[in-house]
This record gives C-alpha cells, structure tokens and sequence, in this order.
C-alpha cells in the first residue's frame, strides 16, 4: 500500500492510495447519470441522423421550439406525454429511444446488457420450457392446444 499526501484545509494528510474507498468513490462518480441529459443525447442524436431541424420536430410535436432545445441539452425534465409526442414527431418508437437511453445509463454504470437472455438463466429455465414442446413438432407449444 502506498502513502500520498493530501492537502485539506491547508493541512498535510497521508492517505493510503488504491484502498477499498477510493474504489467506491471512483465507481460512485462514475455511475452518477442524469437521465435528463441522456434523454436528451438521444433525441437530438436521432433527430440529426435524420437530418431534421430542431424548428420542424417542435411542429410536428407541437412543442415550442425553446423548450425542445432545453429538452435535448438536458436542461429540461421532459413528461412521458411530451417525450411520446416528441418520438412521434421523429417517427421513432418511445420503447426503442428509452432502450437507447437504457443502453447509455447502463454503459455509464459500467454494466453489461446483453442482447439475449443470459445463459445462467437459459440454463436454468431451458429444462422448463423444453417440457412444454412437444417432440418432433417444434412450432406448437403443448401449452397452447387445446
């Protein structure tokens, strides 16, 4: 374990580096997210690849165009309503614009999201599922017929 000085208030302390705390303390300012901003990232991120302008989404969502742009810099918390309408205006599912900000928040985080059920998972209710098919037909669950 190494000591490094550390001024506070003008007084000399030593402080152990690269110790538990100092860890969480990275981890904790890492994870901190504004999900505001990261909305916003991905509004303006979608409305740009469309090479659409900030004036004509706010008319086709019938939002002001000030408070779009506040929206999309994350000065602005917008409702679900207006988030509806502003992907509506973008032609852009609101499960599919929220999946990317999930996607960013959980990159942020340092968490890993995978595409598919994981496979401790598969493994797990695989035996399950396996039951309900029937051999030899694979397009009809047993489940489902009558």
């Amino acid at each position: 374990m190494v000591k490094q000085p550390v001024t506070i208030n003008g007084v000399v302390r030593w402080r152990d580096v690269g110790t538990a705390d100092d860890e969480r303390r990275d981890h904790k300012e890492r994870t901190m997210v504004v999900l505001r901003h990261e909305i916003g990232e991905v509004l303006r991120d979608v409305r740009q690849r469309q090479g659409r302008t900030l004036r004509e989404v706010s008319h086709n969502a019938r939002v002001s165009l000030g408070y779009l742009s506040e929206v999309e810099r994350g000065q602005k918390e917008a409702s679900s309503e207006l988030l509806s309408s502003i992907c509506t205006a973008l032609d852009v599912p609101l499960s599919l614009m929220l999946r990317e900000v999930s996607d960013r928040v959980a990159l942020a985080e340092g968490v890993g999201v995978p595409d598919t059920v994981p496979s401790e998972l598969t493994h797990e209710y695989g035996r399950a599922l396996a039951a309900e098919w029937r051999p030899g037909d694979s397009s009809q669950p047993v489940a489902n017929q009558h």
